[in-house]
């Protein structure tokens, strides 16, 4: 009885069909990036809106 396995015997017939599961389109970075469209443009412009109207009413009382 040889020490070394044959490499064949563990080798997955499915890897094939699995492979897309570990390209990186489907990291979980770029699944995460793509969630929420939108999100950075929407926070820049909320932001500089609420800067924007603090320094226009800053002289003003409520």
């Amino acid at each position: 009885m040889s020490s070394q396995q044959d490499p064949r015997l563990f080798r997955d017939p499915w890897a094939k069909r699995e492979a897309w599961r570990k390209h990186p389109v489907f990291a979980r970075r770029a699944m995460f990036a793509r969630a929420f469209p939108g999100f950075g443009v929407a926070l820049v412009a909320f932001t500089t809106y609420v800067i924007a109207e603090n320094m226009l009413t800053k002289g003003e009382s409520h």
